[in-house]
């Protein structure tokens, strides 16, 4: 009898002792704002800062890991939609079908915007002219007859580029010639360069930080600047003039989390929002939301090198 009773024991010791580590472990597994793995499925044309603002976070928390897939801004906001992507980043805020289907689902989406973008209009190094008016580009979507205009170059049909400049254009759909189509916006930069008389459509991301095997070939076009419907005066794709308000295609970037709890979407997005990610926007080209501060030392007299 007292056998069995110390055997009884003796597996009701075990067995707590296996729920408690399991338990435990479940702990150190769950997802926090700073701890978790989170896949964001980014506008592909903002991909660049992004992977940025990712390799910085993971630098500091060491328990987070993000991984990035960039895609159209169509299939970015399907897969909000379908609750494919918990977090994305786009170039637009949710209309208010979109909302509404969220709150069909108890979720309230975190719209969180972060910094304005720039569309940047690119022709070949060796077009002399440096210079476009807007209304040049949407004569041409409307299909006006035009030969300052070769061709108008895009990353994809369905990206926010396309988007954008129909909206403006007030057009459906883009003309059945004249308009080209490629995956990335590499790819549009690397046409534009090797055809005169094109015109690039890209995020301006992609110029101010190409990656090593495009640094060549970004030098070898020209960032045109652009004349606003109602302007007199050409402005370029800069932080000065996005500050101003005088580039005519800038835009907003938001990244917008369906989470529905406290987890690494928010922490990143808040990451992003602050101090450390606005720096980082502003080194990249883009304008922050918030400028990030600055403190100086004033000195009275210039100190020598041995003092």
């Amino acid at each position: 009898m007292l056998k069995n009773s110390r055997f009884l024991g003796l597996v009701v010791f075990v067995f707590l002792f296996a729920m408690c580590n399991q338990k435990s472990k479940n702990e150190s597994d769950k997802e926090t704002i700073l701890k978790g793995t989170l896949e964001i499925t980014v506008d592909e044309t903002v991909k660049p800062i992004i992977e940025d603002q990712v390799a910085v976070f993971e630098g500091t928390y060491y328990d987070a890991k993000i991984s990035i897939t960039p895609k159209s801004e169509a299939e970015v906001i399907n897969d909000l939609l379908n609750k494919k992507a918990m977090v994305v980043v786009t170039t637009r805020d949710l209309t208010k079908e979109e909302i509404s289907r969220f709150e069909k689902s108890k979720i309230v989406p975190r719209v969180t915007p972060f910094a304005k973008d720039a569309i940047a209009l690119i022709a070949n190094k060796s077009n002399n002219d440096t210079l476009i008016a807007l209304k040049t580009v949407i004569d041409f979507i409307q299909g006006k007859s035009n030969t300052a205009i070769k061709g108008l170059v895009f990353d994809n049909p369905n990206s926010s580029t396309v988007r954008y400049i129909k909206e403006l254009a007030k057009v459906k759909d883009l003309p059945a010639q004249g308009v080209f189509s490629f995956k990335t916006n590499d790819e549009v930069i690397k046409f534009v360069s090797e055809n005169d008389g094109m015109i690039g459509v890209v995020g301006v991301n992609w110029l101010s930080q190409p990656s090593p095997n495009m640094v060549d070939i970004v030098k070898q076009i020209n960032v045109l600047s652009v004349k606003g419907l109602n302007d007199t005066k050409y402005y370029s794709p800069t932080q000065n003039d996005l500050a101003e308000v005088k580039y005519p295609l800038a835009r907003d970037l938001f990244i917008i989390n369906c989470q529905g709890y406290a987890g690494l979407g928010m922490g990143f997005g808040s990451f992003i929002a602050g101090d450390i990610g606005q720096r980082i926007v502003l080194k990249s080209g883009l304008l922050p939301v918030r400028t990030p501060g600055r403190q100086l030392q004033i000195r009275k007299e210039i100190l020598k090198d041995n003092e």
